[in-house]
């Protein structure tokens, strides 16, 4: 009969094999603990991690118009998540490298990255390598690397170096510069997150971009709207002195004295003029016995007609007065040959009253046109108020060629022997005589324009019966 428990030996065996499940067992817990410490770590770093690039983008949003606050956040949120001894920002401007952050150095650093750049890209500088490949550079060991500065290494203790682009699509803007003080190959998730941080500069850089453009857009077009408003302001003025001016001179005359910005030509002056006054044979009877709308239907035909031919021949009109118009050349603007434009204008007013007259005659209305023109100096100027102001000449030519008007007959253009000679035969002309005019102590010898045979004869009606 066996003893219960079994021999010694059995018993040894099964306390040696209990021992090593529990030798097992213990490993195995404290492979777990192993792996749920990495693991904890791991996801501590991303949330840091997480938590650095939401408070960048936070930034971002907070100062769009400025990237350099994303800047300094970028370079203190790589050395304390890398365990770096310093990370730097870099921009680049097409040509030159600027320093433009920093943190973790002392100020003599600072001061020889301020003496070193703005540079152009080159081999000595971390910054340099990155814009002349466009690509991330890795540096196992700055002391090692002959081509390298090694000025900043000596003196600030670091060898592991990693260089990130900030690039927006093929263009580098800028570098970002982490350096370590031990000499190796930089971990995969320490370059993914300067990639990271890279992508949020890019954003920054965008942001302030864009928005520094629309201001500027803004900028220019609010001065387009104020010089619009400006040049409105004045074009409306400057219409306003047209349109003053228009009240006596010929449309193109008085914009280009506008234009010029020559209105001093109309203060008062002296200058050699021809004059032309003309006006109805017949009126006053005509205004006596026709209705008064009957009158000013004719006088905006007749006023309408010859206004055009002053425009047109760029006479100076002194006066409307009922049928009577006085107008004269050579004045505010010198015109060449004035006398020959005024005896043509006033030819080629004789013919438009000649048609208006034939149909008004229809009506029974005795009408007829006389003109007079005299040739001499006068004194010129404005006259009037700011709201209502007019322009005219004052002297001696102007009674004589009133009083010549005065005499001539229906269709008759009389002009003084000082016109006749400027003309030199330019226009036809026959003597008439010496003629002893109201206000003037001596006659004046005195010429007509007479019709053409192609112009209709007029019915001759006394000069004195207007």
């Amino acid at each position: 009969m066996r003893k219960r428990g079994g021999s010694k030996q059995q018993v040894k065996g099964r306390r040696a094999n209990r021992a090593h499940k529990v030798s097992i067992a213990a490993a195995s817990i404290a492979d777990l603990q192993n792996q749920v410490g990495a693991l904890a770590g791991e996801l501590k770093e991303a949330l840091e991690q997480q938590s650095a690039t939401a408070e960048i983008l936070r930034l971002i949003s907070a100062v769009p118009a400025d990237p350099q606050p994303v800047f300094e956040l970028i370079v203190r949120r790589a050395v304390a998540l890398c365990g770096s001894l310093f990370a730097n920002v870099f921009r680049f401007d097409g040509d030159l490298i600027h320093f433009v952050a920093s943190h973790n150095v002392g100020p003599s650093y600072v001061d020889m990255l301020r003496a070193t750049y703005p540079m152009r890209p080159d081999h000595s500088q971390v910054s340099g390598r990155v814009l002349l490949n466009q690509s991330v550079v890795r540096l196992a060991d700055a002391l090692a690397d002959p081509d390298y500065d090694q000025r900043f290494p000596r003196a600030m203790g670091w060898r592991r170096m990693l260089g990130m682009p900030i690039m927006r699509d093929r263009d580098v803007l800028g570098v970002i510069v982490v350096g370590w003080a031990e000499a190796g190959p930089v971990a995969k998730a320490q370059e993914d997150l300067l990639k990271t941080f890279a992508d949020q500069a890019v954003i920054a850089i965008e942001n302030a971009r864009l928005l520094n453009e629309l201001r500027e857009r803004n900028e220019e077009i609010a001065g387009w709207n104020r010089d619009l408003k400006a040049r409105v302001k004045e074009q409306v003025e400057e219409l306003g002195r047209v349109g003053r001016l228009k009240r006596f001179l010929a449309p193109q005359l008085a914009e280009m004295i506008v234009s010029q910005g020559n209105e001093k030509i109309l203060e008062s002056h002296r200058r050699e003029i021809v004059v032309v006054f003309c006006d109805l044979r017949g009126y006053t009877a005509f205004t006596e016995t026709a209705e008064p709308e009957e009158v000013l239907d004719f006088l905006r035909e007749y006023h309408g007609e010859l206004g055009r031919l002053i425009s047109q021949f760029e006479g100076t009109l002194d006066q409307f007065s009922g049928d009577g118009i006085m107008v004269f050349f050579n004045d505010p603007v010198p015109v060449p040959n004035p006398a020959e434009r005024a005896v043509k204008m006033a030819v080629a007013m004789r013919e438009a009253v000649s048609t208006l007259i034939a149909a008004w005659r229809e009506r029974g209305r005795e009408l007829g046109f006389g003109a007079g023109i005299a040739q001499g100096y006068a004194t010129l100027g404005q006259i009037g108020y700011s709201e209502r102001s007019g322009y005219t000449a004052i002297g001696t030519v102007c009674n004589v060629a009133a009083r010549l008007c005065g005499e001539a007959k229906d269709g008759q253009i009389l002009l003084s022997k000082r016109v006749n000679v400027a003309l030199n035969g330019s226009v036809a002309t026959e003597q008439i005589g010496a003629l002893a005019l109201k206000g003037l102590t001596q006659p004046v010898v005195t010429y007509n324009v007479p019709l053409t045979a192609s112009q209709p004869t007029l019915r001759v009606i006394d000069g004195g019966n207007h």
